[in-house]
Formats: C-alpha cells, sequence, structure tokens
C-alpha cells in the first residue's frame, strides 16, 4: 500500500488534516475486522457525491448557456458516473492507497469499479473539508470535468436505454423489455447479464456489477445489432 504523500505529491495538494485523507481511504470493510478504526470513507463519499454534483452543475450552467436542461443533465450524469469516475480513480492510482479486509483485498478490492468510485468521491469529500469548495472545485476541473470534451466528440453522454426505447416505439412500435439471464459471484461482488427483447426476439445481452449497468450494456448492443447507434 503507497504512502499517502506520494498521493498528494500527484495531485498538488498538500492536506492539514492528514487524518481526514486518511479516513478518505479506510473501506467499510477494513473497520470490520480492524480493532481499534471505527472511521470510514462512507460519509465522505457522501459529501464528495454532493460537492462533485453541484461543480459540475455549475460549470455546465455556467460555460453552455444555449444548451437546454435535458443535454446538460445528459453531460452531468457522463460525468459523475461511476464508470468515469472509476476511471479517474484507476488513472490517479487511488486503489493502491486503500486500506481494504483481508476478504476485499484477496477478491481484488483494489481494482473493483464501485470501489473506485466511491473512493473519489470521498476524496474530493477530504479536499472540501480540508481546503474548501474552491480547491475541490479546481480539483474536480483538472480530473474530471476535463473529460467532458470527450464524452461530447464521443458521444458517451447518450443513455442507450431511453435511446433504444425511443427508437423502437419509433420503427417497430414495441417497448424493449428486459430480462435477467444470470448472475453470478459471491453476494459481494455480483455480475449480472441481462437480455434485452423485442418481442420474444433476443436482440442483445449485457453485463455488469447492477442490473441497470447491464440493462445498459444490453442496449447498447442492441443499437449496433440492429445498426441504430
Amino acid at each position: 500500500m503507497k504512502n499517502l504523500s506520494e498521493l498528494e505529491s500527484s495531485i498538488g495538494l498538500k492536506f492539514k488534516d492528514q487524518h481526514i485523507l486518511e479516513v478518505a481511504f479506510i473501506h467499510k470493510s477494513y473497520v470490520n475486522e480492524t480493532p481499534g478504526v471505527h472511521e470510514d470513507n462512507e460519509r465522505l463519499e457522501f459529501l464528495g457525491d454532493a460537492v462533485l454534483e453541484l461543480a459540475v452543475t455549475d460549470y455546465l450552467f455556467r460555460n453552455y448557456p444555449d444548451k437546454p436542461e435535458g443535454e446538460l443533465t445528459n453531460w452531468r450524469s457522463a460525468l459523475v458516473k461511476g464508470k468515469n469516475l472509476a476511471q479517474v480513480a484507476s488513472a490517479l492510482q487511488l486503489g493502491d492507497y486503500l486500506k481494504l479486509s483481508n476478504g476485499e483485498e484477496m477478491s481484488g478490492g483494489r481494482t473493483k469499479s464501485y470501489i473506485l468510485a466511491n473512493t473519489m468521491e470521498s476524496l474530493i469529500g477530504a479536499i472540501y473539508m480540508d481546503k474548501g469548495y474552491d480547491t475541490a472545485n479546481e480539483f474536480i476541473l483538472k480530473f474530471i470535468i476535463v473529460l467532458l470534451e470527450e464524452i461530447i466528440k464521443k458521444g458517451l453522454y447518450i443513455d442507450s436505454k431511453s435511446r433504444v426505447q425511443e427508437l423502437a416505439q419509433e420503427k417497430l412500435n414495441i417497448t424493449p423489455r428486459y430480462e435477467l439471464l444470470k448472475e453470478s459471484g459471491p453476494d459481494h461482488d455480483k455480475i449480472f447479464e441481462m437480455g434485452i427483447y423485442f418481442s420474444d426476439e433476443l436482440v442483445g445481452k449485457g453485463k455488469g456489477p447492477s442490473k441497470q449497468e447491464a440493462e445498459q450494456a444490453a442496449a447498447l448492443k442492441a443499437l449496433k445489432q440492429m445498426k441504430w447507434s
């Protein structure tokens, strides 16, 4: 496990309160099996989520005055979604600083997308608590909002489920339905496989750590299968 001073160097911030930075990387599984440790990063994650949402919303509102609310919402969702946050966290190697239980460590917890995304939010919460909103906002601009141009260019903000439903109704006069095809893995690390059907025809399959993400993946496959993407 890396020393947090390396992280401070990589993000260009020096914390006044080292304890709050340490707490940002304590996973709840570590607390459960470590006597004397009572704090985990979930409260900071809760705070960081709100700070992130405000920073992204404020940036989009100020910089895209001619864009409608619906489009701004889609862009914001793409920026703050777990997959995007996990990719940023991975680039910053946040998993290397985490304190995890032995079981979570053995199951690959340092590279799990949802843990990395949550850790990114807890780090934002810690920055906000230690240095205030302006510094947290600068961090979000530098590492997260900077990805907006690529998201727009590649259409990564498009909600596949909404898009496939809209096109299926328009072109085929049907409403897609989703069914769970398979689930695997232990309770703390489930993988779901969902299928999307047009009437009784299976037109796409998708996998993910939640049924919602698996449905999005299946919808994207359906768009490609129908050559609607």
